[in-house]
């Protein structure tokens, strides 16, 4: 079982920056993949980033160039770098952790708002 937590949410002006964390609670952090997603008003969830446990990363096309995600397998933590937000960036975040290889995200964490004004 694995216990994800995230922080760092909040409120950005446009072209502002954020760092979201997700701590995740287990010994075994350092296998599986990590993901963050992100859900606006009224929308699906979408894929915003993923890292594996070599720090092979992707990125949505809405992230890419501007969104930088990391991890710590020593902190349990993983990051979200988001520089340059856009107000179409407002949405709440998710923590994913998915078992390698990765066919779906078994755990996810509660969320936290990104609110980016214009």
């Amino acid at each position: 079982q694995v216990q994800l937590a995230e922080s760092g949410g909040g409120f950005v002006q446009a072209g502002g920056s954020l760092r979201l964390s997700c701590a995740a609670s287990g010994r075994t952090f350092g296998t599986y993949v990590m993901g963050w997603f992100r859900q606006a008003p009224g929308k699906e969830r979408e894929f915003v980033a993923d890292i594996t446990w070599r720090d092979t990363t992707s990125y949505s096309n809405a992230a890419k160039g501007r969104f930088t995600i990391s991890r710590d397998n020593v902190k349990n933590t993983v990051y979200l770098q988001m520089n340059s937000l856009k107000p179409e960036d407002t949405a709440v975040y998710y923590c994913a952790a998915g078992r390698a290889p990765l066919t779906k995200y078994d755990y996810w964490g509660q969320g936290t708002q990104v609110t980016v004004s214009s």
